[in-house]
């Protein structure tokens, strides 16, 4: 008899897999029973078989102990490691949970850095065309089959190449993260406007920063870029498509 099975013959012990999970208590002529637990005493393997909901007991020169261990160990593993993964994701839930009673309730985006939680300033934003300068305020303001762009002045600097931002939103808008433009006039432009001919349509053009995007209550979002930032110039913009007039936090990545 192997040294293995000799130790396992002569010392009655019970084997059971973590938190009452089931497994395979597999017999020599390839069959098995579906077992909660079993145990070697001397010459005989007892298991609660769990088709029956009752103690049994086999010879133990039927039974496939090793196999019958190797896969109560992987059992056993698969089970910690599902308790470390949720255990992980718990604390992460209570981390976002800890970290989302500090976001202000005032609408508005909220960098966040290291420990602390910075409202980002909104840009004011400038409607400009080839004739002149001014405050977006409505679609009129752009001659009919005209162009024109929305600037912002130059940015803050943010620290690190992937920002996160905290954003709580007051109405249904959409949110993304925009690369700005230099314009010729030293200002940032945001977004390219112009207006179709006949159907008189608004058509916004933007570039538009691949992000993840996650909600966590109404109106309350984390946005970040999905890779790092190439030093220049963005914003995190809420808007309207067709409106024309969107809200914007600038920021400088150095």
């Amino acid at each position: 008899m192997p040294r293995l099975l000799v130790l396992l013959v002569c010392l009655a012990t019970t084997f059971a897999p973590l938190w009452g999970s089931t497994l395979r208590l597999y017999l020599k002529d390839g069959t098995h029973h579906t077992i909660r637990e079993y145990q070697v005493e001397g010459d005989r393997v007892k298991y609660f078989s769990t088709e029956r909901g009752d103690w049994e007991e086999l010879p133990v020169e039927l039974v496939d102990l090793k196999k019958t261990e190797s896969e109560r160990v992987r059992i056993d593993e698969s089970v910690k490691k599902a308790a470390l993964e949720e255990e992980a994701e718990e604390k992460a839930e209570r981390e976002f949970a800890k970290e989302i009673r500090r976001v202000p309730r005032e609408p508005g985006v909220y960098l966040v850095d290291e420990e602390l939680l910075k409202p980002m300033p909104q840009a004011d934003v400038k409607l400009v065309s080839d004739k002149k300068r001014s405050f977006l305020k409505t679609i009129t303001q752009i001659p009919l089959n005209g162009k024109a762009t929305i600037e912002v002045a130059s940015a803050q600097t943010v620290r690190g190449r992937r920002p996160d931002f905290w954003v709580r939103l007051k109405d249904d808008v959409a949110l993304v993260i925009v690369k700005l433009e230099a314009s010729k006039k030293g200002s940032r432009i945001v977004e390219k406007v112009s207006i179709v001919p006949v159907v008189k349509e608004m058509v916004e053009e933007r570039e538009v920063v691949e992000t993840f995007r996650r909600q966590f209550a109404e109106g309350l979002y984390k946005l970040w870029p999905i890779k790092d930032l190439e030093p220049g110039e963005y914003a995190v913009v809420t808007f309207v498509e067709g409106k024309g007039d969107p809200q914007v936090w600038d920021f400088r990545v150095e």
